[in-house]
């Protein structure tokens, strides 16, 4: 471990043969290639808060917390703000495809790099698995004729298509998946808030206004503790704000993209988030038994009258989901890429083709991906079931490294290119480490909770401390001279 770590130049090296940084919009055969438009960069930025988990998994934290889900959609979207903006402030300083884990590698040694870097990898080819299989229950009840597991296999295939083909039709897929999204919830609380006070023609809703949020006992109708389960039940459907960081590497002005993408993810998650939580819980009271049965958003557009909304929001959900998983692949082969780069992974995964795709890095990554599809068919209950829980709390642990690597970064910039620190976090360092308390708080409480949520922690943890010891062992065998290892 360096104890004295350094920020390399760019297209420079730190010293270690097999640990070149990336170059941003390298034009090499043996590099990315800057691919990604503005307007990719900003709609990957704006849709990349919004997941699946938003339209499926509201439902039940508003059953569990009540009116009070705000005030944890509200904690938790604080949290993701101040770790874009540390992230922000290192990623618009030094832009590469491994982001924070590049970043960890530099101000806390290779350990951390190697391992928060595979854990990320991990998560998302686990996630490629979930959200292929959510996107085929809703193909299979459109088109019943074709099973569950083809279709999960042809929107794995499709889109693995679309990431080997270049940057470019990732960016531009991801454009549009995006837009969907952004489009269907601007347009559900600007809907929602007219039928809310009443002005909405031929609206079915009572437009009782506010008085939704207390009329069903009170604002805390579960009490003030409810506020802490919400945000365990909210937090994961935060996971992949960060993504834009990444792939800045491949933009055309990465430190104008990173920039933009961080000044604007407090009005992002406060209209896409909070917004529509909001909506949905002004519309109809907390407890109103169809928004766990149909999904909140459905309930919302039902009480409204708006025709087919379940289909309506089907067709948004899978554009949600293929938004996810296009994303997902993306971002899990460009971890490995830059793993591979640092030599934290095989060679073979940083090597380009000559339209500056890394085909072993994405081809590895969807087969694990492939893979874990296979085992949520064939062992749902206990392989699956270990695949999801282990890889549950790697997003706390993404962003509590985040918190540390900035900690040590922001010395770093400041000592070797202070120009390049347009992007500044808030009160540092008080607010980091306020930021990181309250992660290490949140994992605490998640095992102090019990259940599932201790489940996943435990496992996750288990899995990184394997991972950690991996990436130990290895640098301790790189570093002894080449006469021992013989």
């Amino acid at each position: 471990m360096n104890t004295q770590p350094t920020l390399a130049k760019e297209g420079g090296n730190t010293g270690d043969p097999g640990h070149a940084p990336h170059s941003p919009g390298a034009h090499g055969s043996d590099g990315l290639k800057a691919g990604l438009k503005n307007r990719h960069l900003s709609m990957i930025a704006i849709g990349g808060v919004i997941g699946a988990g938003l339209f499926v998994g509201s439902g039940s934290g508003i059953a569990a917390a009540g009116p009070a889900i705000l005030l944890s959609y509200a904690l938790v979207g604080a949290m993701v703000v101040f770790v874009m903006r540390m992230l922000g402030e290192m990623a618009a300083a030094r832009p590469s495809s491994g982001s924070f884990s590049a970043y960890a590698d530099q101000a806390l040694g290779r350990w951390a790099g190697f391992t928060i870097g595979w854990l990320y990898w991990f998560f998302w080819v686990v996630v490629l698995a979930v959200e292929a299989t959510a996107g085929a229950v809703i193909l299979e009840s459109w088109v019943p004729a074709v099973p569950q597991w083809a279709w999960a296999l042809i929107v794995m295939v499709v889109l693995t298509a679309t990431n080997l083909g270049s940057v470019a039709s990732y960016g531009e897929f991801e454009f549009w998946f995006a837009g969907i999204k952004v489009v269907a919830i601007a347009a559900f609380v600007a809907i929602g808030l007219l039928a809310v006070f009443g002005v909405l023609p031929g609206s079915d809703n009572p437009g009782a206004g506010f008085a939704h949020l207390t009329d069903t006992g009170g604002f805390f109708p579960m009490g003030a503790g409810a506020i802490l389960t919400g945000v365990l039940m909210v937090v994961f459907s935060f996971m992949g704000s960060e993504i834009v960081t990444l792939a800045a590497g491949e933009s055309e002005d990465p430190q104008r993209a990173v920039t933009k993408a961080t000044n604007s993810v407090i009005w992002r998650i406060g209209v896409f988030y909070l917004g529509s939580i909001f909506v949905v819980l002004t519309l109809l009271p907390w407890n109103d038994k169809s928004i766990t049965e149909k999904g909140s958003y459905v309930a919302a557009l039902d009480s409204i009258g708006i025709p087919a909304a379940g289909q309506i929001m089907n067709v948004i959900v899978l554009t949600a989901v293929l938004s996810c998983l296009n994303s997902g692949l993306y971002t899990a082969s460009r971890m490995a890429f830059s793993l591979g780069q640092r030599g934290d992974a095989p060679k073979s995964f940083a090597r380009t083709n000559a339209r500056g795709v890394p085909v072993t890095a994405i081809l590895a990554s969807v087969v694990f991906g492939f893979v874990a599809v296979f085992f949520n068919y064939w062992r749902p209950d206990d392989v699956f079931a270990f695949l999801l829980n282990s890889s549950g709390a790697v997003a706390l642990f993404v962003w509590l490294v985040i918190c540390l690597t900035q900690l040590r970064m922001r010395g770093i910039i400041q000592r070797e290119a202070p120009e390049k620190l347009v992007v500044k976090m808030w009160l540092f360092p008080y607010l980091t480490w306020a930021t990181a308390a309250m992660i290490v708080f949140v994992l605490g409480y998640m095992v102090y909770a019990g259940g599932s949520n201790r489940e996943q922690v435990v496992l996750s943890l288990l899995v990184a401390a394997l991972v950690l010891a991996i990436g130990l062992v290895k640098d301790r065998i790189q570093k002894r001279p080449e006469t021992e290892r013989v």
